[in-house]
């Protein structure tokens, strides 16, 4: 099996481990469904997608011959040299033309339109892995601020408990007011985090809608992405298919056309054309002509425009190394930080764990009167702490792992096996790449597309 054919086939687990979870709750893979579905970002780019496919049907048409009509009206001048407003004579004139010869400027001007479509087809992939991206973090946002409001709710009634009871305590006089002191400022500090648990949880609400287009529903726990085995093998197929790339060798695809197309300017041009024209009076004419054409001097222009090409595929080459390295960086850093994240998981479960049982002790030790009001209200203030950074840390985690698939290229509807309908990127390109005309059955099959898309 193939890397790409094991990253396919892993990266189908994330559609069926969502499945396993209650009926009610809603997945990380139906969110980005929802995602996918609900982007004006990817809509937006499909339609420049759409527009670059016209650049190529508009090169290819320019190397057709060109047919027009001219329908002129003039009167004409009268005795004594002044207009004759009654007499008027009507003409109607058919023209062709057809470049025979460029140097082959018009074949280069397809190859050019061809690379910008390549490149923009990656974009789009590169918009999809960034509204797919921000989904999960969105997602995880929701989940994680919900179980901060949950601890910090849990919190509140549990210093409400604690001050309740060193009141009591201070009746009977085990305690002194300071301890009762201490339990209500506990209590009100709280409650402040409270709301802002509460604040921040509308906040990341507010957040999922724009990313997803829905509104949260109940969320199941989201797992942390398939991934391959090693940085080495991800970083390979990063600098191969990550859609930057991509788009950046079309790029300088492009500037390296634009150098041949810099020089053809000085070759010659013979073009062939033809007119027919009609008048009123039943009268016709025509011609055909043949004719050359060239361009030797134009103020330095033509070697100056020559020299700018050369540059801009130097720019464009050292970008794509620019862009290589960053994007070797990148997955570099990413799996760094999941590595990190994972490991702060494993160690805040054993703080939770440990923090669970020292709380529960500095209880009953202050039950017993051998702790204070204060160490326990710093036990458990400890517990909160550390329970609210396995929350953050679960969440880091789930989202450092998409991280290193959006760093590969690979955090994408199809990789990630999700229930949507993809764009046909193919489909619309060779419907329009011939140049079919307005009038064709073909041209008005794509103004019903166009139509139905618009809707």
């Amino acid at each position: 099996m193939t890397f790409r054919k094991s990253l396919t086939a892993l990266g189908t687990v994330l559609v069926l481990a969502t499945q396993v979870v209650s009926a009610s709750a809603e997945t990380l893979g139906q969110a980005l469904t929802s995602a996918y579905n609900n982007s004006g970002l990817i809509e937006q780019n499909r339609a420049v997608l759409r527009a670059a496919d016209e650049g190529v049907a508009q090169a290819v048409g320019s190397l057709r011959p060109v047919l027009s009509w001219t329908a002129r009206t003039q009167s004409a001048y009268g005795a004594g040299g002044s207009l004759d407003l009654n007499d008027w004579t009507t003409t109607l004139t058919l023209s062709a033309q057809y470049t025979l010869y460029d140097g082959g400027l018009g074949a280069l001007a397809v190859d050019v339109q061809k690379e910008n479509v390549l490149g923009a087809r990656a974009s789009l992939v590169g918009v999809e892995q960034s509204v797919l991206y921000r989904a999960v973090q969105a997602y995880t946002s929701v989940f994680a601020a919900r179980q901060n409001v949950a601890l910090s709710e849990n919190n509140v009634r549990v210093l409400e408990q604690e001050l309740q009871a060193a009141k009591d305590r201070f009746e009977v006089g085990e305690v002194t007011r300071t301890d009762v002191s201490l339990a209500e400022a506990r209590l009100a500090a709280a409650r402040s985090s409270q709301a802002v648990a509460r604040g921040n949880l509308t906040q990341a609400t507010e957040e999922y809608v724009a990313a997803t287009g829905t509104n949260p529903g109940s969320l199941a726990a989201a797992s942390v992405a398939p991934l391959p085995s090693g940085l080495a093998a991800a970083r390979d197929y990063a600098l191969q298919n990550h859609p930057s790339i991509i788009e950046t060798r079309h790029a300088v695809n492009v500037a390296e056309l634009n150098v041949q197309r810099a020089n053809a300017a000085l070759v010659p041009t013979v073009s062939l054309s033809g007119q027919l024209g009609f008048d009123e009076a039943g009268d016709d004419s025509g011609s055909i002509s043949l004719s050359a054409s060239q361009t030797f001097y134009a103020g330095g222009s033509i070697a100056s425009a020559m020299r700018q090409a050369i540059a801009q595929r130097d720019a464009s080459r050292s970008g794509l190394l620019v862009t290589s390295t960053a994007i070797s960086q990148s997955v570099a850093n990413a799996f760094s930080v999941y590595d990190v994240s994972r490991a702060a998981v494993v160690s805040l479960e054993e703080q939770v764990r440990a923090q669970e049982l020292a709380f529960q002790g500095v209880r009953e030790e202050a039950n017993a009167g051998s702790r204070t009001t204060l160490e326990v209200l710093n036990a458990e203030q400890e517990l909160l702490s550390a329970r609210a950074s396995l929350v953050q840390a679960r969440a880091n985690a789930v989202v450092a792992s998409y991280a290193i698939l959006s760093s590969m290229g690979l955090l994408t509807a199809d990789h990630l096996g999700l229930n949507v309908e993809e764009y046909d990127v193919i489909g619309h390109y060779e419907r329009v790449s011939n140049a079919p005309a307005g009038i064709s059955e073909q041209g008005q099959a794509l103004d019903r597309i166009l139509e139905a898309l618009q809707k």
